[in-house]
């Protein structure tokens, strides 16, 4: 199966792409720069110059293959609802040429903002009091439209050598305050999966098909905020302090939203509808052993 990808050397992106050309697929990797056009040819996909902003990239792309996995999006968090809208118009345009055609299209979109009142299951739906809405709304658009179009939901921690997601930020504040923290007791709680568990499911959906519409990677469903600290405050030999929420907002600023949401999360129904076991070291583990904390 040829795949077109985007976010293909991203950390997530560059995981599906190996996972793909490990079991006989081709892949066309979607890259901005010459950089990263390099650094995709080495592993034997093929090079396809464009933009996530560039719609009619995205269009030319997705309709040469047999299939699309989208996992490309910009992490400037400063402008996170501008860029959930630009996810919007990428999804749209690259499903408007998908129509009718059954090619399964796998959307990356997340967990972590769904619910806290329990951990949350595939049949869950986006609240409207978050931008990231919009990915899913557009993937529920465009199966209206009758495109093959599906979620793949990823934890906040998505984990492995590399990483430059949730725990790095968590790490690099710690560093910067002397000190690792948690608020309160620390007892909300994150879901995880390691990178190579994660691209698996997507390969497993794109080769079944992509029928079941929404998907959760998590390897992990409720790691305690309280754990992850105290492994920050381990790995890097500093204090571990437990915060007031006034205290918090000062200690981790803008991400004090993040630091702060209960996110459990099942993949049970993933791992029944795929045949997916999620394999590779936990998170806490993980930290100790791939280069969290190398200076």
């Amino acid at each position: 199966m040829r795949i077109f990808v985007t976010g293909s050397t991203g950390f997530v992106g560059s995981a599906v792409v190996r996972e793909l050309l490990d079991h006989g697929h081709s892949v066309l990797g979607l890259v901005r720069s010459d950089a990263s056009a390099q650094k995709l040819a080495k592993t034997g996909a093929t090079v396809f110059r464009g933009d996530l902003e560039d719609l009619e990239s995205l269009k030319s792309g997705a309709a040469s293959c047999d299939a699309v996995i989208h996992t490309g999006f910009n992490h400037d968090f400063s402008k996170f609802a501008e860029n959930c809208e630009k996810d919007r118009l990428a999804i749209e345009a690259m499903g408007s040429v998908l129509v009718g055609s059954n090619r399964p299209f796998i959307v990356t979109s997340g967990i972590a903002l769904l619910r806290a009142d329990r951990p949350v299951v595939e049949t869950d739906t986006v609240g409207e009091d978050t931008p990231r809405k919009a990915s899913d709304e557009a993937v529920a658009k465009i199966a209206a439209q009758g495109v093959n179009a599906s979620l793949m939901r990823l934890p906040p921690s998505v984990h492995g050598a590399g990483d430059h997601g949730f725990i790095p930020i968590l790490i690099n504040l710690a560093r910067e305050k002397g000190f690792a923290a948690c608020i309160d007791d620390g007892e909300n709680h994150w879901a995880a999966v390691h990178r190579l568990d994660a691209a698996r499911a997507y390969r497993l959906a794109i080769e079944q098909g992509a029928l079941n519409r929404v998907y959760h990677a998590v390897g992990e469903g409720a790691i305690a905020f309280a754990d992850i600290a105290h492994a920050i405050s381990e790995g890097l030999g500093v204090p571990l302090k437990s915060l007031t929420m006034e205290q918090a907002k000062d200690y981790f600023t803008w991400f004090t939203h993040f630091a702060a949401i209960d996110c459990r999360a099942s993949s049970a129904m993933t791992q029944k509808s795929l045949g997916w076991k999620p394999g590779e070291v936990g998170l806490i583990t993980d930290m100790k052993n791939a280069g969290y904390f190398a200076a």
